[in-house]
């Protein structure tokens, strides 16, 4: 086994491959293992070897968000868990018990790892691949980067502020006061991007008919901004947020009258 990896994964996200290109393979090789630990008794790796792995996994997993908590750190803990659970004197049983741990890690790793094979971020649908909109471009740009290099729960964090300053530069751009600003009102500060932008669609998309499609606006700019506030923060969730936000930028000046709107 090469410790060296092991300890490397342990520490932190590697440069050469995602934290989901390392827990695919090596939840399986800890199911595997422990498993010969409890049936044929024959495991590649050792003892101290069982805690290491265990650990490794465990920390890139805690990193990808995703909750595992065995109720064993090693191959004697785990002898022990076995024996204290209807284990002792049966192999299925403790494949079982190996099972009911790993099976539904291994579902939810797989559906990960089909995110990151198509986890390059929204295309808008257009012939012109920028919006016009000079700032909003380049933040979007910066976006997909860091989208692309992102590995970490503090990395997945900064995308979303990625995304709240997009919503800065729509609220820049898609807000003209002459079209936008109600009589007699002051105009609103580009950072109440939620009063701006709202203001943008009660104009551009007014009538009833536009109604489904004024929802569908609103409902993009909260994803856009859930990152920065939820909770939860990884891969999926970012990535979601960061579609919301390119998606937003192009519905917005397709709206505006810059895509293709009356073609």
């Amino acid at each position: 086994m090469n410790t060296e990896l092991i300890e490397r994964i342990h520490a932190g996200p590697l440069q050469d491959a995602t934290d989901v290109e390392i827990a695919v393979p090596l939840a399986r090789l800890v199911h595997d293992e422990y498993r010969s630990r409890g049936t044929d008794n024959n495991p590649r790796i050792s003892q101290a070897e069982s805690r290491a792995v265990m650990a490794a996994l465990r920390a890139v997993l805690k990193r990808l968000s995703v909750d595992f908590q065995p109720p064993f750190t090693d191959f004697d803990g785990f002898y022990t868990y076995w024996k204290n659970n209807n284990g002792y004197g049966s192999w299925q049983a403790r494949r079982q018990i190996l099972a009911e741990l790993f099976d539904p890690l291994h579902e939810q790793l797989a559906d990960l790892e089909a995110g990151t094979v198509a986890s390059v971020l929204a295309e808008p649908v257009t012939t012109q691949p920028r919006t016009g909109w000079t700032r909003v471009d380049e933040e979007i740009t910066e976006l997909r980067r860091h989208f692309a290099n992102a590995r970490t729960e503090q990395d997945y964090r900064n995308v979303g502020n990625d995304c709240v300053i997009i919503l800065e530069r729509l609220s820049e751009a898609a807000y003209v006061p002459a079209r936008h600003l109600p009589e007699g009102e002051e105009e609103p500060p580009v950072a109440q991007t939620k009063n701006r932008l709202d203001r943008v669609i009660e104009v551009d998309l007014a009538g009833s008919e536009n109604a489904a499609l004024r929802k569908l606006v609103r409902l993009a700019i909260e994803q856009a901004q859930g990152v920065k506030h939820g909770a939860t923060i990884n891969r999926r969730y970012a990535g979601v947020a960061a579609d919301s936000a390119i998606l937003l930028a192009n519905m917005l000046r397709r709206i505006s009258g810059g895509q293709e709107s009356d073609q």
